[in-house]
């Protein structure tokens, strides 16, 4: 791809993510959020591949359907309350209008068909935009909106996400497929204590950024695709595959690494807003997703299949991501000591 049209495409990505997530206004938001949803095409069909054009054409006619539900949702709620202000969403028709909108911007089930598709057809790299930084802007509006929303619709769907994301990512061999799935699944768990605690809902995004990333860029430095490549993978560079298992239980959510923390905290939350069996529901629902997690983690590291050809192990990875890779490692492992700040910011 021309460094210069990769350059406007990133620096326009920024660009729609902050217009959307500092303004007040609908029309401003809604500007953001078709302004990323442009700049990331090229990104998505960069490798001209016709599974790549599939997957951007895909993205593009939900994201459009989804910003046109937005509009229109902004639209009723200006038309009966005369506010155009984000946080003044009241009119209940709106309000549903809106999570759906939302629901499948995210990805979230029903809306979830589109997800798996498109980042099975794009790179490892555009796949982590599209899996942490492209859900930054939809779920900042569903923060602004959190005390009008329907408790009862999103409970629903957030149990939906979590069953199915661990449910059809059971039989998948693709790892891309896979961490679709697994982003599918952590939103139901976003989803679940938006209306209760936004702020929760924040810090388990971010967290579950910090854990995604790193596998991501793991998966992407030992040129991984399918669990039956992953499985010979140990040989490039082993340290990094070895870190890779704790990553991906650190996302199953096993203390005492980072992913514990989040589900730790939001089913001690719930069970405070005395929902102690949808806590209990979605805390054994997430025993789905630690199947296939621990199935990942067994190919990446404990099996070792008969390897003839022999050649130098690469023990160092490429001096310019080796840094970044290893502080997002440590960041998704260790993290859980410094929950007692995290009760205190919150």
């Amino acid at each position: 791809m021309n460094p210069q049209a990769k350059l406007l495409s990133i620096t326009s990505l920024f660009l729609g993510s902050t217009i959307t997530i500092t303004s007040n206004h609908w029309i401003m938001a809604w500007t953001g959020l078709e302004i990323n949803t442009l700049a990331i095409l090229p990104l998505i069909s960069k490798s001209h591949h016709p599974r790549a054009i599939e997957a951007a054409t895909k993205y593009f006619l939900v994201q459009a359907a989804a910003s046109a539900l937005l509009l229109f949702s902004s639209m009723t709620n200006a038309w009966y309350t005369g506010q155009w202000d984000i946080t003044q969403l009241t009119h209940p028709t709106s309000c549903l209008l809106l999570t759906t909108a939302i629901s499948i911007k995210l990805g979230l089930v029903p809306f979830h068909f589109w997800f798996p598709e498109v980042l099975q057809g794009t790179s490892l790299t555009t796949g982590l935009l599209l899996a942490t930084a492209l859900k930054f802007p939809p779920i900042t509006l569903l923060l602004l909106t959190s005390p009008s929303l329907n408790p009862t619709l999103l409970t629903i769907l957030a149990i939906a996400s979590t069953a199915l994301g661990g449910w059809a990512g059971l039989n998948q061999t693709q790892t891309r497929k896979i961490l679709a799935f697994s982003s599918i699944s952590h939103l139901g768990w976003m989803a679940i204590i938006l209306v209760y605690n936004p702020k929760l809902t924040l810090i388990t995004f971010y967290l579950y950024c910090l854990m995604t990333i790193p596998i991501f860029l793991t998966l992407d430095t030992i040129k991984t695709l399918k669990l039956t490549t992953m499985s010979t993978a140990w040989t490039k560079i082993p340290p990094l595959t070895a870190t890779l298992m704790l990553m991906l239980l650190s996302l199953a959510g096993l203390p005492p690494l980072t992913g514990f923390l989040p589900k730790w905290l939001i089913i001690q939350e719930l069970t405070k807003q005395e929902m102690t069996p949808t806590a209990t529901i979605i805390a054994l629902l997430s025993l789905l997703g630690l199947f296939f997690y621990l199935r990942l983690a067994y190919c990446a590291t404990i099996t070792l299949p008969p390897n003839s050809i022999n050649h130098m192990k690469q023990w160092q990875a490429n001096k310019s991501t080796k840094m970044f890779i290893t502080t997002f490692i440590t960041l998704s492992i260790m993290l859980l000591p410094l929950s007692p700040m995290i009760f205190t910011t919150s």
